[in-house]
């Protein structure tokens, strides 16, 4: 991975570009204090991210409520 300044960036895009395809990341910084902002990462592996699964851990916790535990619809927009 590597890092460049916006100016660099700008200076190089299809360098850069050409980087991306090979399947490198590239991080860009910005300003005096060269903050990173942005990363460019080849599409395949963008597109390719897994969904999250919801109910990872489940069966491993529960919860319940007591049977006196009442609130309406409007106290509960209220809240």
């Amino acid at each position: 991975m590597q890092t460049m300044t916006v100016g660099h960036f700008k200076s190089h895009f299809s360098q850069v570009l050409d980087c991306v395809q090979q399947g490198e990341d590239v991080v860009i910084s910005y300003g005096k204090k060269k903050e990173k902002i942005a990363v460019l990462v080849p599409f395949k592996r963008y597109a390719g991210k897994p969904k999250r699964v919801l109910g990872l851990l489940s069966g491993t916790a529960s919860f319940s409520l007591s049977s006196d535990f009442k609130i309406s619809d409007e106290e509960l927009l209220v809240l």
